[in-house]
């Protein structure tokens, strides 16, 4: 057998679920992604623009921005141009998108080997016969190289079932060796699955004093811990270590409660809507609706630090990169804040990012220290980079007066709308978040060379995004209710969707058309909260 990825890192192997076909390291076949192949036809035919880039590392294409006034409900040309599609295929010439094609494209020599258009995705039969051939005079690809192949085998095949709960899920990820999934459910329970197992439920975690629902879960870097919270101040971390498969608070097991309120606050003054573990597991950092960042020592067993880090509710926390000094929030008050956690006593962050019109569901990190995506109630996510952050925040926006996302659908005009100080590098639409905190991610690095965003949905689907193009290049449909999470395996062509219809569902590059049969349920359930 061939084998793809010779240069790969070690990694999971065998067969992947129960009943669906596994991933060796040979994908099937793939699924090209469209180009524009007359750049300047497009620019006719669209209207866009060619402008200089605010980096002036080149020129940006782009539409021609639209202010439209909220109260106008008239016909008018620019109506029009708001009812195109909201996906625009851009160019951009910044440098992230650069270092995202040298780690998702073939090397020069190989694609030279092949005689393939540099525009074109190279065909992986002529890939393998370069590397057999040895043009590269390594014997072997590089992670560039696994990446363009892997990356263009799309987990768009299913679903499959993993489970069905009687209540809404809101949380699920993989971990990071992709041998654990977790997910979490609004009736309290927690779900860990061996994905190597047949999907087999390793843990099943009853969750203690949860109020409303599990919020956000996150395992220790050893995997031998498991935090979760609700809208409670107080955190539980359990043992998911043990033999046992069921862990019922304070019954079979211990869920021992980590306080982040003070004395002054009330026992549900607020809630935690995030938390995650520090990369060396010895501290949380949690984001919660009292506005404040918290940060709580495991070893010491005390909270250490409350920061009033935003001017409303702090909706996700997460680390930049595996040196855990950086942090990044994001809130309802539409700003995307950096910290840092040796000047954590100063109680200001290090940069401020704008660009957002409404507030932010979630955040995600490259992992380098430097760039970051965010999920907005504005119906977008932004790409940035915090070496264009600033030290203060203009609030000068287009406001939707009386707009509430979690029952209102978002005003088709404002769709259009952009801050007039907006920092970010690119902007990704075409889902919808409306009713809760939806999440997104960048796809994995090893198989994909981080070339695309995924988001859920609150109309149900899951959205891939070109992260470079701005195209999207899949959409995932099969729940009956909001896509809230969903998690990429960070090895195999797979990803778990996760829905407030109750489904955990698996899809998968396969290498067949075949379609597994789902039963989809009709479900009249209110989704009107969050």
């Amino acid at each position: 057998m061939l084998d793809l990825v010779s240069s790969s890192p070690s990694k999971p192997s065998g067969r992947i679920g129960n009943g669906a076909p596994g991933f060796d390291s040979k994908p099937h076949r793939s699924e090209e992604v469209g180009q524009v192949a007359d750049p300047f036809g497009y620019l006719f035919t669209t209207g866009a623009q060619l402008m200089p880039s605010a980096n002036n590392m080149g020129y940006a294409m782009s539409k021609p921005e639209l202010y439209v006034d909220m109260c106008d409900a008239g016909e008018s040309s620019g109506e029009a141009l708001l009812n195109q599609k909201h996906a625009e295929l851009t160019k951009n010439d910044h440098e992230i998108f650069h270092l995202t094609k040298l780690r998702s494209e073939p090397s020069e020599v190989l694609r030279k080997s092949t005689l393939g258009s540099r525009s074109a995705p190279v065909s992986t039969v002529k890939m393998l016969s370069g590397r057999e051939a040895n043009y590269s005079g390594r014997g072997k690809f590089s992670s560039a190289d696994c990446s363009h192949v892997l990356g263009r085998y799309l987990p768009a095949n299913g679903p499959w079932p993993v489970d069905r709960m009687d209540s809404r899920a809101y949380v699920s990820q993989f971990s990071a060796d992709g041998s654990l999934f977790v997910a979490g459910f609004q009736g309290s329970h927690i779900r860990i699955y061996d994905v190597e197992n047949g999907w087999k439920v390793q843990k099943n975690i009853l969750a203690k004093s949860l109020r409303w629902t599990i919020t956000d879960t996150s395992l220790s870097p050893d995997q031998r811990y498991l935090v979760y919270s609700s809208m409670s101040p107080i955190i539980h971390i359990v043992n998911v270590g043990t033999s046992s498969t069921e862990s019922y608070a304070n019954i079979n097991d211990i869920h021992e409660g980590l306080d982040m309120s003070s004395h002054d606050d009330g026992a549900y003054s607020f809630g935690i809507f995030s938390v995650k573990f520090s990369t060396d597991g010895r501290e949380l950092v949690a984001g919660s609706s009292d506005d404040s960042l918290y940060v709580y020592d495991l070893e010491e067993n005390k909270l250490t630090l409350r920061i009033p880090a935003h001017t409303s509710d702090v909706n996700t926390v997460t680390f930049a990169d595996e040196s855990g000094h950086l942090i990044y929030s994001g809130s309802d008050d539409n700003l995307c804040k950096v910290w840092d956690r040796r000047c954590f006593n100063k109680g200001q962050p290090a940069g401020i990012l704008i660009g957002h019109l409404e507030g932010i569901t979630f955040i995600d990190s490259r992992g380098d220290g430097r760039y970051f995506i965010s999920n907005g109630k504005d119906q977008s996510i932004k790409l940035w980079d915090i070496r264009k952050m600033s030290t203060k925040a203009d609030c000068s926006r287009p406001r939707i007066s009386g707009w509430d996302y979690r029952w209102m659908e978002y005003p088709s005009q404002a769709k259009h709308l952009k801050h007039p100080s907006d920092q970010s590098l690119a902007t990704y639409q075409g889902h919808s978040v409306l009713r809760t905190l939806i999440r997104c991610y960048f796809s994995p690095d090893h198989s994909t060379g981080q070339r695309y965003i995924y988001t859920g949905s609150s109309d149900n689907c899951v959205y891939i995004y070109d992260m470079v193009t701005g195209a999207q290049v899949s959409k995932l449909d099969c729940h009956q209710l909001t896509v809230r999470d969903c998690s990429w395996h960070p090895y195999y062509p797979m990803l778990v969707s996760s829905s407030w219809d109750g489904l955990i569902a698996r899809w998968e590059f396969s290498g067949s058309d075949a379609i597994p049969p789902v039963e989809k349920r009709n479900n009249d359930e209110n989704e009107n909260s969050s």
